[in-house]
């Protein structure tokens, strides 16, 4: 399709963020399809949630918060995680009409004329006046580099890719990454695996005692303080720590969770460190997070020097027309909710300026 397809509102992304920003669209007058368009890569609902392995069942998720305006009982929590959620968010997208395009591949956003965007799209173009991206880190699975690591003759994976503990019956396991991931992964792996062992580049932290408000504040402060200055973005977790759960007590006096600093290199047989220590495994697991897929807005050059982009609560510093939710301090379930709403109130006040309009509430 060669036609340049015009609305006020892209929104890129259908996970938490993008629904919930696509939901307070809808409430506050805007119409999908007329006003908006909501793109999705995926081939159905779930965002990152349907690509979850199957062993991260519902009742392991850590706060899993309701989409704005429905909520989410009745689960049961024995099901996979991936099965709940994308079951849940479908129902969510059908409840309140949000149309949402898929599988549709966003490839570029670049400047259009009278100063609207061009999204790019494998389904067309859209020009539009404002952008709303929620478009995750599933996509972009980070992937360290290390010495000799393509001379290693087994297995390396990530957690994008990990397929459940069943799979390493019988092997010796490397887990690489200290994150709730890859000391989940350690904790189911551990009892098929020949052995295991647990290599991170910092010392975990693990966090006692409820993590209430104020905490999470304080957390969410510290990543909002990076994007301000355009730094990339850290995790939430890498600023809470982990939490000491009864499940990470038992890994803890198991052994399994007994963590080694990071090695200096691979082997086709293992790793081994600078101080002659080598570690046998038949897999490499890389539980190593993800960074932001943000791609598609490089021909915008957003990017600061320092790497990242400098945001404005949901805003991109240098470019009001441009929210990014999802991205940095809302990268968590509650965040994404939150940043949808506040991404939705200034874009509803940019085009009421623009339009010489009372500003929206």
């Amino acid at each position: 399709m060669n036609d340049v397809r015009e609305v006020e509102v892209v929104v890129i992304g259908a996970g938490q963020a993008g629904l919930a920003a696509a939901y307070h669209l809808r409430r506050t007058g805007y119409e999908p399809e007329r006003d908006f368009v909501v793109l999705d890569r995926a081939p159905g609902p779930g965002g990152a949630w349907r690509f979850r392995w199957p062993s991260l069942t519902y009742g392991k998720v850590h706060g899993m918060h309701a989409l704005p305006g429905m909520e989410l009982t009745g689960a049961d929590p024995a099901r996979p995680s991936s099965e709940v959620i994308t079951e849940y968010f479908d129902t969510y997208e059908r409840t309140f009409g949000l149309r949402v395009r898929r599988p549709v591949e966003v490839t570029a956003v670049r400047e259009g004329t009278g100063g609207r965007l061009l999204v790019e799209t494998s389904d067309g173009t859209w020009s539009t006046r404002a952008l709303i991206n929620a478009t995750g880190t599933w996509d972009r699975p980070f992937w360290p580099r290390r010495p000799g690591q393509e001379t290693f003759r087994g297995r390396q994976l990530h957690t994008a890719g990990y397929p459940g503990p069943e799979t390493f019956a019988g092997l010796r396991v490397i887990v690489v990454g200290g994150g709730a991931s890859g000391t989940q992964h350690l904790m189911e792996i551990a009892p098929y695996a020949a052995a295991t062992t647990w290599v991170t580049r910092r010392p975990p932290v693990f966090r006692e005692g409820p993590f209430d408000e104020d905490a999470g504040r304080a957390a969410v402060a510290l990543v909002e303080d990076r994007v301000r200055q355009g730094l990339p973005p850290r995790s939430v977790v890498s600023v809470t720590g982990l939490p000491l759960s009864d499940a990470v007590r038992q890994g803890l006096a198991d052994g399994v969770l007994d963590r080694l600093p990071m090695f200096d290199r691979i082997t086709p047989e293992g790793v081994e460190w600078d101080d002659g220590r080598r570690v046998a495994a038949d897999v490499i697991l890389w539980a190593t997070g993800f960074r932001p897929a943000l791609g598609h807005l490089a021909p915008l050059r957003l990017r600061e020097p320092g790497g990242g982009i400098r945001m404005d609560g949901t805003r991109v510093a240098a470019d009001p027309r441009i929210h990014l939710v999802g991205y940095g301090p809302s990268a968590s379930t509650i965040g994404a909710n939150r940043a949808g709403r506040a991404a939705v109130r200034d874009i509803r006040r940019l085009l009421a300026r623009e339009a010489g309009e009372p500003a929206a509430a």
